[in-house]
């Protein structure tokens, strides 16, 4: 009989934050699939506990995940973990994941903490719509093809980012939404060091120009505004129900939905239709 795929989100900074459940899994697994095995070992040590580890990061994912699979497959149970929150967001345990459930593999989440989603909490940044962006891509031209993509974006925007990448990032984000534009730096988020900073793309940069970034940073970009609906004029009302009507719609299904776009009534638009058109006079 197969085993278990657990994946399980360990603390992203805060001992403190593990869950009993998550502790539970760790010790009852057979064998552990971490990040990086030194600390995991930290971890379980904090625990009290001795477990069989393999490494699973991105260098080596098509063996060592195939390994991993065919174990479970065996009968074996396997506790899935990154260094930090929750594993397969932005992480290379999502290809473990879906090969996993490719293969009929059950796969158990034993969810906690997750950076992104508490920095959202405490950004002060709207939090009812939102896009996780991850890192940004490291090529620059990959990099400002995504942030293009991104300035019509209205959702409040999550990025994760390296301290000696945010100068940069920071640079990147006001050419592409404007020095103007909220933004929330989570940095070291549970740890010590914990900073909330609530302020614009510009004064950020000015800041960080004069000081160091230290620590992992999780950065919540206010979205952009919605853009102001066109003003119809009644004569471009008209010339979309007459352009219409030669496309080969009726009249009166061309005045009701030049109507319903232009916000003019539809027995206006019709009647100004049957109406001959002004021709220029030379």
């Amino acid at each position: 009989m197969s085993g278990v795929l657990y994946i399980v989100a360990t603390p992203i900074g805060n001992l403190e934050d593990l869950t009993p459940r998550a502790a539970r899994t760790f010790a009852e697994a057979d064998f552990i699939a971490a990040e990086d095995t030194r600390v995991t070992l930290k971890l379980l040590n904090h625990l009290g506990l001795k477990k069989p580890m393999v490494s699973y990061y991105e260098h080596n994912l098509k063996e060592r995940g195939e390994q991993i699979l065919a174990r479970i497959e065996a009968g074996e149970s396997c506790a899935l973990c990154s260094d930090a929150g929750m594993p397969a967001i932005s992480d290379p345990g999502e290809v473990i994941v879906t090969d996993a459930l490719a293969r009929g593999i059950r796969v158990v989440p034993v969810p906690a903490a997750s950076a992104a989603v508490t920095a959202l909490a405490v950004s002060g940044q709207p939090t009812g719509r939102f896009v996780f962006e991850g890192f940004l891509p490291v090529n620059r031209r990959s990099r400002l093809e995504r942030l293009e993509e991104l300035k019509s974006e209205q959702r409040t925007m999550i990025f994760y980012e390296a301290p000696h990448k945010l100068r940069m990032t920071l640079d990147d984000l006001i050419a592409a939404f404007g020095g103007q534009r909220s933004i929330t730096l989570c940095r070291e988020l549970t740890k010590l060091h914990e900073t909330i900073q609530k302020t614009t793309l510009a004064e950020a940069a000015a800041w960080y120009a004069e000081n160091n970034p230290r620590g992992e940073y999780v950065l919540v970009v206010a979205g952009g505004e919605k853009p102001a609906p066109v003003q119809w004029t009644l004569e471009q009302a008209v010339e979309r129900a007459r352009q219409l009507a030669e496309e080969g719609q009726k009249l009166s299904a061309a005045a009701k939905q030049a109507a319903a776009e232009s916000g003019f009534s539809k027995s206006e638009i019709y009647r100004l239709c049957l109406e001959p058109e002004e021709e220029d006079v030379p």
